[in-house]
């Protein structure tokens, strides 16, 4: 190994006449905006695809007689300088939406948005799949509206995996080297000019991280990357891969982007209002935001907590136990032993953090445990998968309904202006105005396309899904040389595929309970309807698995192999190395967008968000975000929403159930043209689905969603605990000191009621009054909430859909037992009940109830 004996960057030598284009390539604002785009393509087109659209590199390899060329070139300076300006007066804007709609409450909000991964644009490779996205579109929607908000996360050195297959079609993994300083990111310097890095200490050392940014837009993005030569080599490893190793390396990830991303906020003089744990994988931020209001403020642990939990948002992903990450006791031992200590808690005490209250003391310690206890605001990411996470923890907070468990929901969207294409970009400007672009979440804006000509929609249509098929081809036979298989007759890129058949697109992660062979569970079938000689369909297949996941890989392999018959050979092609350049060819030109999770186990989902936005229609199952998406204009849906005991059974049933909705629905209305010669039914089933998803199913929303719902609150707690010295924080923990210490001798005396004296039935929708006597002491009546539960009988004599009536206090009687009252009607004909609950009640605690602290009446 040759070792250098001095270093230095080597920048493009740009004629004077081209130094806007070093403050242009810096600025990720340029991934959404196509005049931007369209400069640097300008410059040199095939090398701009060559270098995975990657502005720095390509203005670093290009010949410098291209940019003395371009520095005399009157259009492309004018377009050049045009495009700086629009990016300086993005830059200045002062009327954005967080402007115009927050006001002055919103002065010295700062939100630090923690994440594992961050998809933005395909040059910079630090990202896996779905989630990697959203966190890459939220970034950008909060940039366009000009929310206060700054990016976290891991600067991974070899980043995720590129997927290849060998001969047999089994995906192999490859880590190509990422050369940071030929990306578009800036490392972070001090005052002084030296790197900006942060230390945290690991069993085997202290492990330096130094800090880089990527602007995107008005947000910036810092990274911490640990492969320095001083580290150690087992901290150098911490940045190498994405999701790669052992238990032992996704701990040390973890504490790098909790402990080491909140030094990195210090280190840049960075305080945030409000902490977003973009899932559990950055949870033990909390502990180190605790540690450092322990020591600031010198508070107890108690007090530290309350005001960090207050001003903490977690986001859980995930509608599994199985997805969450656990460590065994004594890897947190071997990691965070240390950490224990210096935020005063006993090993039990620190490791009661991340399990359930009854856990044994050998249970793992769980980090979305850790990031629910440690954050008063939780939501899932659609409807539905709010409701499976309140139900998946209700056992943290026993005692209380599925219903109360303190898990919100906010449905993913996408950022609109990174998936639309180029041409429906334009159509939608010449037809819907600019509305849609500043104001995608305003459902007025997306009238207009039902004004579009149909001929042009679908010309427009017909031209993506003709790119669709040349990148694929071209894709393909790329695969097919990297092999060294040699083009067969029938296997010639032009045979491959058809731009004017019906195409479906499945791309995504590979993961089983995604159901990529469903469309195969009767091949032969299959093969009769794609086969079709009169109206043929083709599938377009792409996705990894993670590279542990054998029986993932196997669904590749099959998929692979199915491919290879003879009569789907030109109906059926797997892409490798999925990724964000792929995907937008894919969901811009597809006819139909498949998916088909079992139910129950998609949390949201948001690529087929990115293909209606096209004009590409929808056919999935009843999970994710389509619950709420679905309506019969706008797309297909396999089955109900059904769950089935036996996996096997369901997916028969769903398999002959999209064999069905192919022939007898989508193929018909494909090729079903009118007097015209268009398909007037599926174009009107586009312009439907256009108009009903992209007003909601976009991160304008989502964010807009955010900021009203959890960060602004959470500012507003956050203050109010901090204020006066965080007095109230420490009210606070001295209270909820106080409860737990004091519930055991809580009891409900009695209930009573006037029906007790009734003995004939009660009329509907009469008055019914109930008394409750408590014992408190030594807890006041202003320490607990009393209510009234009541509502319909139903099965197994639970009562259904409960109402809920506050009961009053009124007194004491002589036995000292608090009296409360409440009256309830009677509700309609039939059984009928109600029952009394006492729980602690503190006006700051109303979005984290205090766990296994309730008492029902028995």
């Amino acid at each position: 190994m040759l070792r250098p004996f001095q270093t230095f960057k080597v920048v493009p030598s740009l004629p004077e006449e081209l130094t806007p284009l070093r403050r242009l390539v810096y600025n990720l604002w340029w991934t959404w905006n196509y005049e931007a785009r369209s400069v640097f393509i300008s410059i040199d087109q095939d090398l701009w695809n060559r270098t995975r659209q990657n502005p720095v590199r390509m203005l670093g390899e290009i010949r410098q007689q291209r940019l003395e060329e371009l520095a005399q070139d009157e259009k492309f300076l004018q377009d050049m300088h045009h495009v700086c300006q629009n990016l300086d007066e993005y830059m200045a804007q002062e009327d954005t939406w967080f402007d115009l709609h927050m006001g002055d409450e919103a002065t010295d909000l700062s939100i630090a948005y923690f994440s594992m991964e961050f998809g933005i644009t395909e040059c910079i490779p630090n990202y896996s799949g779905g989630l990697g996205v959203l966190s890459g579109d939220h970034l950008k929607s909060a940039s366009n509206l000009g929310i206060p908000l700054i990016g976290v996360g891991l600067l991974y050195q070899n980043g995720y995996f590129h997927q290849y297959l060998n001969a047999d079609g089994w995906q192999q993994e490859s880590y190509p080297l990422n050369d940071f300083h030929t990306m578009p990111l800036q490392m972070e310097e001090d005052e002084n000019g030296a790197p900006v890095t942060v230390t945290v200490h690991y069993p085997f050392g202290a492990v330096v991280a130094q800090v880089w940014r990527a602007q995107v837009g008005r947000v910036p993005l810092y990274l911490l990357n640990t492969n320095l030569d001083d580290n150690p080599p087992e901290g150098r490893e911490i940045t190498s891969k994405l999701y790669g190793g052992h238990m032992d390396m996704r701990i040390r990830q973890e504490m790098m982007l909790g402990v080491g991303g909140m030094r990195a906020l210090d280190a840049l003089g960075i305080e945030p209002t409000v902490c977003h744990m973009n899932e559990g994988h950055s949870a033990f931020l909390g502990v180190e935001r605790i540690r450092k209001m322990m020591r600031e403020r010198d508070l107890s642990f108690g007090a530290a907590r309350e005001l960090v939990a207050s001003g903490n948002v977690f986001t859980t992903h995930t509608p599994v136990p199985a997805g969450i990450d656990r460590f065994p006791p004594e890897l947190m031992d071997k990691y965070f032993s240390k950490h224990y200590s210096r935020v005063n808690l006993t090993r039990r005490q620190a490791l009661q953090l991340g399990r359930p209250p009854d856990a044994d003391p050998n249970d793992q310690f769980s980090m979305a445990v850790l990031a629910l206890r440690l954050a008063n605001r939780t939501n899932g990411v659609s409807k539905g998968h709010g409701k499976i996470a309140r139900e998946m923890w209700h056992h943290l907070w026993p005692g209380m309904l599925d219903q109360e468990v303190p898990i919100t929901s906010i449905t993913n969207g996408i950022h609109h202006l990174s998936w639309i294409s180029n041409d429906m970009e334009r159509l939608f400007r010449q037809h819907l105005g600019t509305q849609w672009k500043e104001n995608p979440a305003d459902p007025g804006a997306w009238e207009g396309v039902y004004d579009i000509p149909e001929r042009e929609l679908w010309r427009t249509h017909e031209l993506r899904r003709s790119r669709l098929v040349t990148i694929a081809r071209k894709h393909f036979a790329q695969q097919l040389e990297r092999r060294g298989v040699s083009l067969q007759r029938g296997l010639e890129p032009d045979a491959l595929l058809d731009p004017d058949v019906l195409t479906i697109g499945f791309a995504r992660r590979f993961a089983t309970y995604k159901r990529a062979l469903l469309l195969f569970h009767d091949v032969e079938r299959l093969a009769d309807i794609l086969t079709n000689p009169s109206r043929p369909v083709q599938i377009i297949f792409a996705g990894k698995a993670h590279p542990h996941d054998d029986p993932a890989k196997e669904y590749i392999r099959e998929i692979v192999h199915l491919a290879r018959r003879e009569d789907l050979r030109k109906h059926i092609i797997f892409l490798e190395d999925y990724d964000i350049s792929l995907a937008r060819y894919l969901v811009q030109g597809s006819d139909i967008w498949l998916n088909t999770p079992r139910v129950g186990m998609e949390a949201s989902g948001t690529s087929g968000m990115k293909a209606v936005l096209n004009g590409v229609l929808h056919v999935s199952t009843m999970d994710g975000w389509w619950v709420e998406g679905y309506a019969p204009q706008n797309g297909w849906r396999i089955g109900k929403g059904e769950t089935y005991d036996d996996p096997d059974y369901g997916d028969r049933i769903e398999a002959q159930a999209l064999y069905d909705l192919l022939e007898e629905e989508i193929i018909p209305l494909f090729y079903e043209v009118g007097a015209d010669g268009l398909p007037d039914g599926w174009i009107r089933k586009m312009k439907h689905a256009i108009r009903d998803i992209a007003p909601f199913f976009n991160t304008h929303r989502m964010v807009q969603d955010y900021t009203e719902k959890l960060y602004m609150p959470a500012k507003r707690q956050y203050e109010t605990l901090t204020a006066d010295g965080a007095n109230k924080a420490q009210e606070l923990a001295a209270w909820r000191k106080r409860v737990r210490q004091n519930w055991q001798a809580v009891r409900i005396v009695a209930v009573e009621s006037d029906v007790d004296k009734n003995e004939e039935d009660v009329p509907a929708s009469a008055d019914i009054d109930i008394i409750a006597r408590l014992q408190l002491a030594p807890l006041t009546p202003d320490d607990v909430l009393v209510r009234v539960y009541h509502g319909n009988i139903g099965r197994q004599d639970n009562i259904t859909e409960y109402k809920t009536t506050p009961m009053t206090h009124q007194e004491r009687d002589e036995e000292g037992n608090h009296i409360y009252t409440a009256t309830i009607p009677s509700g309609q004909s039939g059984m009928y009940g109600y029952t009394v609950r006492v729980s602690p009640q503190h006006k700051e605690l109303e979005h984290n109830p205090l766990p296994g602290l309730t008492l029902w009446a028995r």
